[in-house]
């Protein structure tokens, strides 16, 4: 049995966490709000921006998994979750539970600044231009040069049970397909984010790191007629593409490493993944 840290209960985490507890694991989830938290995990009372309120942690940890979300859409907000929250913690790890073996990070395809249909992967190069990305990219350079085994996961766009932004969005006509050149989207299913991230924790010599998204990359609108075809909805006629939308990420996302690691995804694409949410969206 492996003692986990999950520091960032939300959406993904707690599904983590019930999995791992499932797999015989046990559970520490550390948030602001633990009451919150699913009753079978250890629930820590803690606020990642104050190193006060992370004392008296639990004994021993052996995997830290920092999945945490910003409070705002801000620079302000994104530094403190990526990259001041995390260095809070492992300096009172340190101290703590010097023995934590295996630090696993959630980052983001953000990081990565390509806008013309590039394919990326994980020897890609890295500079992001906007502050998300930018806060990210702070925090795995930090965990990775100052923890003995860190592991960098760059997760897609989730999507998954209660969360199914674009179904909705077709569904009541809220969204355009745009006019224009191809804009790749590259997204993961949350069950194949946890999947992946329960295969990182036993798997021997793992590479520093992964970048997670499924099999295959998709335009946009390529996407849009899909959902709508299996909705019978009909979408508004093409958006113009505007200069913000041509500002926006726009590269194809490779997972051969993750795939060659052993990990073998349960949505490979869009379709398998989103049948599902369509199927309880038309009952």
């Amino acid at each position: 049995m492996t003692r986990v840290l999950i520091a960032g209960c939300g959406y993904l985490g707690q599904a983590l966490g019930l999995r791992l507890i499932q797999e015989g694991h046990e559970v520490c989830g550390l948030r602001r709000k633990s009451e919150k938290l699913p009753s079978n995990f250890l629930q820590i009372r803690a606020d990642l921006t104050l190193p006060e309120t992370l004392v008296n942690l639990p004994w021993p940890i052996d995997v830290v998994y920092y999945m945490v979300g910003a409070d705002h859409r801000n620079e302000e907000a994104y530094h403190a979750a990526y990259v001041q929250g995390l260095v809070n913690l492992v300096r009172a790890l340190e101290n703590q539970n010097p023995a934590v073996r295996r630090w696993i990070f959630t980052s983001s395809t953000a990081v990565y600044h390509q806008s013309c249909g590039e394919w990326v992967d994980e020897n890609s190069t890295v500079a992001p231009n906007h502050f998300s990305g930018r806060c990210l990219r702070k925090g795995e350079n930090f965990l990775l040069s100052n923890v003995t085994e860190a592991i960098v996961v760059r997760l897609g766009g989730i999507y998954g049970p209660g969360r199914h932004r674009l179904i909705d969005h077709v569904r009541t006509s809220e969204i355009q397909k745009i006019e224009g050149p191809s804009r790749y989207l590259n997204h993961v299913h949350r069950d194949d984010c946890v999947g992946v991230l329960v295969h990182l924790l036993s798997l021997n010599n793992p590479q520093a790191l992964y970048l997670v998204v499924d099999n295959e990359p998709v335009d946009k609108n390529q996407l849009l007629d899909w959902i709508a075809g299996q909705l019978g909805a009909d979408l508004p006629s093409k958006l113009k593409t505007t200069s913000q939308i041509m500002q926006q990420s726009n590269k194809r996302c490779r997972n051969t490493l993750i795939v060659n690691s052993g990990y073998s995804f349960r949505y490979p694409s869009f379709r398998e993944g989103y049948a599902p949410l369509l199927f309880k969206e038309l009952q």
